[in-house]
């Protein structure tokens, strides 16, 4: 390194800083696909097992375990979270005063509480 080079501190989101439109759903796409990707790698399924117990194409399945986030919206997400016999909340409430907008997250638990 030269000296000359600038390092810059990420926002926390990777998609609004590398300016997408809406960061905050992308990045809750992602963060979904990633934990069904990875309920999938502990269940220690194959293509072909997860196409048949999900009942979707092997190309969709190629595109969820590579993280095409395009192929996916949030409702075909829920449903294949549901077809893994998971739960899915959704919750609706004010933004906290201190932040400066309303935010779109989500809240990965892995055991009933």
């Amino acid at each position: 390194m030269s000296g000359k080079e600038k390092i810059q501190r990420g926002s926390g989101n990777v998609f609004a800083d590398i300016g997408a439109v809406y960061p905050d759903r992308v990045q809750v796409r992602a963060q979904v696909m990633f934990r069904i990707a990875e309920i999938l790698r502990e269940r220690g399924l194959t293509q072909k097992q997860t196409t048949k117990l999900l009942g979707i194409p092997q190309s969709k399945v190629s595109c969820l375990m590579n993280g095409k986030l395009s192929a996916f919206s949030l409702d075909y997400l829920f449903k294949i979270l549901n077809a893994l016999d998971r739960d899915v909340e959704i919750v609706i409430h004010p933004k906290r005063r201190e932040e400066r907008t309303a935010v779109t997250q989500v809240w990965l638990r892995t055991a009933f509480a």
